[in-house]
């Protein structure tokens, strides 16, 4: 899910636990995208992580290849018989002219280097197949719950984010990310689960900011804070955890 050294390296940390605690995307979504697509028989899930969209897209796909830079990333890959996992970077994916009908990146177009990343997805894509990516960034949960740990927790681990994940908090802006075609219209999705306080907490702890903030010994120190006195309360307990969907999609051209 990242272009940079540094960021494989984060997003490689604790790839198991990864794969465990990040959210399934919701269904609809992809009955969104295969409605808008030509054909069903090649897609490539780029910067695929644990293979999170790659496993929902092989259901309705003759073949998916998923491809990401972290190579423990696609080692903890969803395993299906359809899907084909590589080590291989956004811009230089290796595949041939002409291959795919489909092209998607979940949670990871924000690392990519547009000017080589769009001429990749014309070149390796059928005339005609379709573009598609989406993220989610804050998570909407009980009011007490982020007054007490998660509004504090991002006020901590906010100065540790990379510039890519300030361009997902701002949108996805089309001139931001260079993006080269029409848009189409898309429809509002959301991640809704049920979480338990333990469960939230692995989640916010895969975020890569806090990866980075925890080796501040200050500031992990006031996480840690923050984590014990509300595990106090909420050990346990359950919550309804909604996260809304940025989306954008558009035909190859």
């Amino acid at each position: 899910m990242a272009t940079s050294n540094s960021n494989v390296a984060t997003f490689g940390q604790r790839s198991e636990g990864y794969a465990d605690s990040r959210p399934s995307y919701p269904e609809p979504l992809f009955d969104w995208i295969v409605s808008h697509c030509r054909g069903r028989q090649v897609a490539w899930d780029c910067a695929t992580g644990n293979g999170q969209a790659a496993r929902s897209l092989a259901t309705r796909f003759e073949k998916v290849c998923a491809t990401d830079l972290s190579k423990e990333q696609v080692a903890q890959g969803f395993a299906a018989p359809n899907i084909s996992y590589t080590a291989a970077s956004a811009e230089d994916s290796g595949f041939e002219d002409d291959t795919f009908d489909l092209v998607t990146v979940a949670q990871a177009l924000h690392w990519f280097d547009f000017n080589r990343f769009w001429p990749e997805v014309r070149r390796v894509s059928k005339p005609g197949a379709l573009f598609c990516a989406w993220a989610y960034v804050w998570p909407e949960v009980d009011e007490a719950l982020a007054g007490q740990v998660l509004e504090p927790i991002k006020n901590l681990v906010d100065p540790f984010w990379a510039e890519g994940n300030r361009i997902i908090m701002r949108g996805y802006r089309p001139d931001e990310i260079q993006f080269p075609f029409k848009l189409l219209e898309t429809p509002k999705f959301s991640i809704d689960v049920d979480w338990t306080f333990e469960q939230f907490m692995a989640f916010v702890e895969t975020w890569s900011a806090y990866k980075i903030a925890v080796a501040d010994p200050e500031v992990s120190e006031k996480i840690s804070e923050i984590e014990q006195a509300a595990a106090s309360t909420y050990a346990g307990r359950s919550f309804a955890v909604s996260m809304p969907i940025q989306m954008l999609a558009a035909p190859i051209n």
